[in-house]
């Protein structure tokens, strides 16, 4: 075995094995740290650096002296000092007539501790970005006082060979920057000084096919604008202005309170918007409009904007598309500036085959189950998490927090969650395997599923978290301690199929179908429910909203203003997706912006007028929602009107006021309707979807009185005007 450096002669260098150097040259060495740097031996200080290809290399100490190195083997130099004790010291590294002199990054300590590391390998890290990923920070020197500040990069990769680190500091060649693998741990490690804000980065990855593979941060903050792949280094300075909002948020309990969604593609409402124009334009929108929250479809970053965010590859960066995170960060305190929510999809379902990102993260399958019948999406051509894998269970959870903390998210919709429930989903057959009790229940994904609930509504109190939930399974809205699945809410996938078909039908055929609009009500409080009218509702040739209803464009656009009142009046919080409050007749595309020149036109100006009057009065009237979820804020008037296409029901308060809606889903106006009341005296109407003003035929109310009497098991009744595929809102005077 050959051995470098050991000489007689006046210095001493600290010797290598010829093995190590080789290891260290071809990046496979898991301790860099042990060759490179400073190291004392026998009462001198041995130096050594990796820099291939540089014409010299020196150590410049704090006086400016410098010491020549030489170049020992494979682009490594060494120098020795004369010092007992390891001093400050920086590099000069010459290439041609270009030096550069900084740090050596091989003179710090690890940045993690073992704290961390076990915490990691518990899956329990909930800071995990504080620790993982890049992040900026000051550092001190290894034995001496002085801090020097750079940046951080710590990766999970168990299974590689080697990990180096690539990117603008280096000229994209990892050779010079070989990280450091933390004991067992499968974490490599290394501090760049002087690194800072906008560096591009990946990792290089020795694979245990040999192969490298270039593969950006999992934990990456910010990324490059896509179709580019890299990371990029970014350290937040944004001072948030939303303290009041959290405080309030703290103590607030959405279930009882008014919830009105609206649902936003952020790169098609307004073509061309950065995150800082949407923080002037859209809140000034979503305000006038009366909306409580905004929920944004996936912005963690995703290379296809086909996708519309569900495809993602940095599950911690929003997307570069509309500027920096800090630029993100400004539009969410615009919003809570304004009082308005902000809820963001997130998918931790799955993630797309890209090599250079999550997939075959190190070479093999990491992130995703190994077993492709539990791995792999039939549907969708992505992986799976393997949600029973501490680390992923672990980077799952602290991205949830990562977005409620960091970006002071206040709800998270949690996309596709049956497709985790069931390992049998979309799969025939003998292409799935059972759970260890032989049940097609996915257990590994119900247990990930609770902790990020539960430790969600710990971490940020008041949120909301939302189940996109698409089958029976028990307790989704069940707290965590009675075997729930600990959301907040529910979409009501079955409520939205029921009265969608229900809309599609004409007129004529719609009393063979009236279950449609009345069987929700049978499990309306077996979880805290959204009504969602969703961009899934839109697209693929289901039309719009408007366009799914029969008739000429009059009738469309009154079913839809009618629809909407039975939305907004039916037990449960709602969720309506951009374009359909304009009465948009075609369906959405990602490629274009809201067809906003509608406006011009009075019927569809009314149907948007209409949707901020729903708002307004909806956030008026406790009945609609303060007993969202209890049955005593509900009761039919009218259930069984099959022939007329009608129905009326009341909404109560905790205090007894009341609210009445009635609809008529046919185009034929009903002029001496008796409507059963729940008290005798005088109403008034709130609101009529077929008010001139939204662009309907006028048959209106006003006030009305209600005698005494039984009536449909009511103690009062009133004879009123019945609008044609229209609705009314009433409110007692009294």
């Amino acid at each position: 075995m050959r051995i470098f450096g050991r000489r007689t002669t006046a210095v001493d260098i600290r010797p290598i094995s010829a093995d190590e150097l080789d290891q260290l040259v071809l990046g496979i060495h898991r301790d860099p740290h042990r060759v490179l740097g400073a190291h004392p031996y026998r009462g001198q200080v041995t130096v050594r650096i990796l820099a291939p290809l540089a014409d010299s290399v020196n150590i410049v100490l704090e006086n400016d002296s410098r010491i020549e190195m030489s170049h020992e083997y494979e682009g490594i130099f060494v120098g020795v000092l004369d010092q007992h004790r390891i001093p400050p010291y920086r590099v000069a590294i010459r290439h041609g007539q270009t030096e550069n002199v900084g740090y050596d990054p091989y003179c710090f300590l690890p940045t993690i501790g073992d704290f961390d590391l076990h915490l990691i390998g518990e899956g329990r890290h909930e800071l995990l970005w504080e620790t993982l990923g890049a992040n900026t920070r000051n550092l001190e020197l290894s034995g001496q006082n002085e801090k020097v500040h750079g940046t951080s990069f710590a990766v999970w990769a168990p299974n590689a060979q080697g990990v180096r680190l690539v990117g603008d500091h280096n000229h994209w060649d990892g050779v010079r920057h070989p990280m450091r693998a933390l004991g067992s741990s499968g974490i490599w490690e290394l501090f760049i000084p002087n690194l800072d804000n906008g560096t591009k980065y990946k990792y290089a990855i020795k694979c245990p096919d040999g192969q490298w593979r270039d593969h950006a941060d999992p934990i990456a903050k910010h990324t490059e604008v896509p179709p580019a792949t890299a990371s990029v280094v970014f350290e937040s300075h944004y001072e948030w202005n939303d303290k009041e909002w959290l405080s309030a948020r703290a103590n607030a309990t959405p279930w009882n309170a008014p919830v009105s969604i609206y649902e936003v593609h952020l790169g098609s409402w307004r073509k061309g918007l950065s995150y800082r124009d949407l923080a002037r334009e859209l809140v000034e929108y979503v305000t006038e409009q009366g909306f409580t929250h905004v929920e944004f479809m996936p912005v963690m970053e995703h290379p296809f904007g086909g996708s519309w965010g569900y495809q993602v590859t940095s599950f911690y960066a929003p997307t570069s598309r509309f500027g920096t995170p800090d630029d993100f960060r400004f539009l969410i305190d615009s919003l809570h500036e304004h009082q308005i929510g902000v809820i963001l999809d997130w998918v931790p379902a799955h993630f797309p085959k890209d090599e250079w990102a999550l997939a075959r993260f190190d070479g093999t399958p990491l992130y995703e189950h190994p077993d492709p019948q539990r791995g792999e999406h039939p549907d969708w051509g992505t992986y799976i998490f393997n949600f029973g894998r501490n680390e992923v269970r672990n980077f799952l959870l602290a991205n949830a927090l990562y977005w409620l903390m960091e970006f002071h998210i206040d709800g998270l919709r949690v996309d596709a969650v049956a497709s985790m429930l069931y390992l049998d989903y979309s799969r025939k057959d003998g292409d799935w395997s059972p759970n260890e009790f032989g049940g097609r229940e996915n257990l590994e994904a119900v247990r990930m599923l609770q902790e990020v609930n539960a430790t969600a509504y710990s971490r940020a109190p008041g949120i909301m978290m939302i189940a996109e939930e698409s089958t029976a399974w028990p307790g989704v809205t069940r707290l965590t301690t009675d075997s729930g699945l600990g959301f907040g809410f529910k979409w009501n996938m079955g409520w939205m199929h029921d009265s969608l078909e229900y809309l599609r039908r004409e007129p004529v055929h719609r009393k063979y179908h009236h279950d449609d609009l009345t069987f929700s009500i049978t499990y309306a409080w077996s979880e805290n429910f959204i009504l969602p009218i969703s961009h899934d509702e839109v697209v693929h040739g289901k039309g719009s909203l408007a366009s799914k209803v029969h008739g000429d464009k009059w009738q469309q656009l009154a079913t839809v203003r009618a629809y909407l009142a039975f939305m907004w009046s039916h037990p449960g919080k709602k969720l309506l997706f951009m374009g359909s409050e304009l009465g948009q007749l075609t369906e959405w595309s990602e490629g274009s912006s809201l067809p906003w020149h509608l406006l011009e036109q009075p019927d569809h100006l009314g149907v948007q007028r209409f949707v901020r009057d729903l708002n307004r009065h909806y956030r008026a009237s406790a009945p609609l929602w303060e007993l969202d979820a209890k049955p005593d804020g509900f009761n039919f008037l009218i259930e069984d009107d099959r022939n007329g296409n009608t129905i009326a029901y009341a909404r109560w308060a905790e205090n007894g006021k009341v609210l009445v809606c009635a609809i008529n889903f046919s185009p034929v106006p009903q002029e001496r309707y008796q409507l059963p009341l729940p008290k005798a005296g005088r109403w008034h109407e709130i609101l009529n979807s077929d008010d001139h003003r939204y662009g309907g035929s006028g048959v209106t109310n006003g006030e009305i009185t209600a005698d005494a009497g039984p009536n449909h098991g009511q103690p009062a009744s009133a004879i009123l005007r019945l609008p044609p595929l229209g609705a009314l809102w009433l409110a007692s005077s009294e």
